[in-house]
């Protein structure tokens, strides 16, 4: 049985959940999601995005939309994640969500352990919060927002290099995706600065006699 969600971490402050999806894959964008919900806010199917079935997540995502106070959703380019890292793009994408809000959050809850002030209100009352996905429902709406825009645009992309089968693996380094890479190449969607072990050349030439 899943453990219940909480509703907020301080109550009386208008209080918006952040949290992003696609840190792992080689090819696209990260997405980052924003979320304030409304005090009596629940549903069954809500949880950690991660822990849902694609079904349930597509079920909740437009729930959500209709139901949340404000919400906002932006990607980060693989060109992004290589200049500034996937940590980094990953808070960046957070942090411009959370400025398209309106109204504008009083507090932060942000998943993971690393976050920064920014902006110009200087936003710098937040909490980060390790596995925040699946302890506040706020962070858990926003999980389930930026992995639903996400797999949504590799369908997409997946349309226009089928080879690739991110339609199925959305960009994780899977077996079918490796094996593309070393047929057909890398293409101008994949992150530059993401390499993966079993693409590397090997340390150890074989011996000739």
């Amino acid at each position: 049985m899943k453990p219940k969600l909480k509703e907020y971490c301080e109550a009386g402050r208008l209080e918006a959940g952040c949290d992003e999806a696609g840190r792992g894959p080689l090819v696209g964008p990260v997405y980052a999601a924003a979320v304030i919900l409304p005090p009596d806010f629940h549903h069954p199917l809500l949880n950690d995005s991660k822990q849902m079935s694609e079904k349930a997540r597509e079920a909740l995502r437009p729930i959500i939309e209709a139901e949340a106070v404000a919400f906002a959703v932006e990607a980060v380019s693989a060109e992004e994640i290589d200049r500034l890292n996937i940590l980094w793009a990953s808070v960046t994408g957070m942090q411009r969500a959370v400025l398209r809000l309106h109204p504008r959050p009083e507090f932060l809850l942000i998943d993971g352990n690393k976050f920064r002030p920014f902006g110009p209100y200087g936003f710098k009352d937040f909490r980060t919060v390790v596995h925040g996905d699946a302890t506040y429902a706020s962070i858990a709406a926003a999980s389930v927002l930026a992995k639903t825009y996400r797999d949504e645009f590799m369908r997409r992309l997946s349309a226009e290099y089928p080879q690739y089968g991110w339609d199925r693996n959305m960009g994780y380094p899977t077996p079918e995706h490796i094996e593309a890479i070393r047929k057909y190449g890398y293409t101008p969607w994949h992150r530059k600065s993401f390499h993966v072990k079993e693409l590397e050349p090997s340390l150890f030439q074989p011996l000739s006699f």
